[in-house]
């Protein structure tokens, strides 16, 4: 769940005071982003959304510096998305604060090159756009093409490859504003998000706040399968709303090597506040990716790809190898660079893996994590310029807010004959134990897209 509130004023921003020939009209912006997951290697050809996902672990640092020892969980493509909307409607000092976190435009290069491949065309992009340039020729032709003629055709096929039903996982995102009847929108802002973040428009009466968060809510419970059922309550909302963008995320993904039931155990789980916790723990036998790496500073850590039956997206797990190292010592060195040097280094092998069953549910504010990152003047509202959503009024953004749950328990698809094989080998395998506080990414293979990630210190 995400929401994002904008207030504006039609009064001048140097006016702080009430004035009855000056009416102050407030205007709030509410994003709601819905996340669910119900969880029972390929190289990344697009650096683009690997940037898109650095911007959501980057906010996820922030957050677990001022939280080490609670359960966090984010959606870095939820960030990436709300960022872009928001660019899509920023302008001036605004949206290079937004570009510059981002590391790319929506809109792509404001003059972009006639061809596209050469050494030439690519130097006149910054670095940090050269820096999205890379992989085997076609592909770097692809991406150039995209980055100069329209990030948003990008982002749009990586969506689509993301809900694609080749994925076998059921993945959707849908994203609507709703908006106040008779309330104008720049028309470029509208169509820019129909086309890239398939945004649709839905009028409602913010007169009446009981009737509008009815009509907002079955959205989000018809989109989240009737997972999430209220995201907006009266409160949220009055008479001087204008607009609500709704983005509901939806994943359930069934593991391709199933844990049995039977096998779920209660064991011990050691907490990062030093408690010791009875928790259920799955268990299974079975053929995964695995292998042990280092931050620079040479703290090591462990790290495992549990698949779903799709194979195109996976749960990877990383917790310290020594039980003296605490998380917060290597999650800052975690990036999506980093997640692809593991998806080439870790190598299969029969092992036990002992996995917490939980249910996480984190809700944060992420207005502090993104001032801290350099994105600024969007809150303050002197400095803000969102021009490009409507020129008749001052938007800023009062608040960020993200809720996210994730659930993991056994549930999976028929063990497979492999399976059934490994278990009754005779060798003893080596184990894989997550007892301890631990970081997960749910993560989109072919496109590198981290869809959820989080800290887990006590399930």
């Amino acid at each position: 769940m995400f929401i994002l509130v904008m207030t504006v004023t039609y009064s001048s921003l140097e006016q702080c005071y009430f004035q009855p020939e000056i009416m102050n009209w407030h205007f709030s912006l509410l994003f709601l982003l819905g996340t669910l997951t119900s969880v029972c290697s390929q190289f990344n050809f697009y650096p683009l959304e690997e940037l898109s996902s650095d911007v959501g672990i980057q906010v996820f640092n922030q957050i677990v510096k001022a939280k080490p020892q609670d359960n966090v969980v984010v959606s870095p493509h939820g960030i990436a998305s709300v960022l872009g909307v928001l660019q899509l409607g920023a302008d001036g000092k605004t949206k290079k604060q937004l570009t510059t976190m981002m590391r790319y435009s929506v809109n792509g290069a404001e003059n972009p090159p006639r061809a596209a491949g050469s050494k030439e065309e690519t130097s006149q992009l910054s670095p940090d756009h050269q820096q999205v340039l890379r992989g085997p020729p076609v592909v770097h032709r692809i991406q150039f093409e995209n980055l100069c003629y329209g990030v948003g055709k990008a982002l749009k096929k990586i969506n689509r490859l993301i809900v694609s039903k080749k994925n076998k996982d059921i993945v959707t995102i849908a994203n609507a504003v709703f908006a106040k009847s008779g309330f104008k929108m720049e028309v470029p802002f509208v169509t820019r998000n129909k086309e890239v973040f398939q945004c649709s428009v839905k009028s409602v009466d913010f007169e009446d706040p009981n009737t509008a968060c009815d009509s907002i809510n079955q959205w989000v419970k018809n989109e989240t399968r009737g997972m999430i059922d209220q995201v907006v309550a009266p409160d949220d909302i009055d008479s001087l709303t204008r607009l609500v963008l709704v983005n509901a995320v939806y994943f359930k993904g069934l593991w391709k090597s199933r844990f049995r039931p039977e096998n779920t155990k209660k064991r011990p789980f050691h907490g990062a506040d030093g408690k010791i916790y009875q928790v259920p723990m799955l268990s299974q036998l079975s053929i995964f990716r695995c292998g042990t790496t280092s931050t620079p500073n040479e703290l090591w850590y462990n790290i495992i790809e549990l698949p779903y039956h799709g194979e195109m997206i996976s749960m990877l797990i990383a917790l310290p190898t020594e039980n003296t190292t605490p998380l917060s010592a290597i999650i800052p060195h975690i990036s999506t660079k980093t997640i692809g040097s593991w998806m080439t280094t870790m190598v299969a092998k029969r092992v036990q893996v002992i996995l917490p069953k939980f249910t996480a549910v984190a809700e944060t504010d992420l207005k502090d994590p993104l001032k801290a990152l350099g994105i600024t003047d969007m809150f303050d509202e002197s400095k803000s310029n969102f021009a490009k959503i409507t020129r008749t009024e001052g938007l800023h953004v009062s608040h960020v807010l993200q809720k996210t749950k994730i659930e993991v328990s056994e549930d999976g698809t028929k063990a497979s004959a492999a399976t059934t094989a490994i278990l009754i080998a005779r060798s003893s395998p080596p184990w894989f134990i997550v007892d301890r506080p631990f970081v997960f990414f749910i993560r989109h293979n072919p496109t590198g897209t981290i869809l959820f990630m989080g800290q887990i210190n006590k399930p």
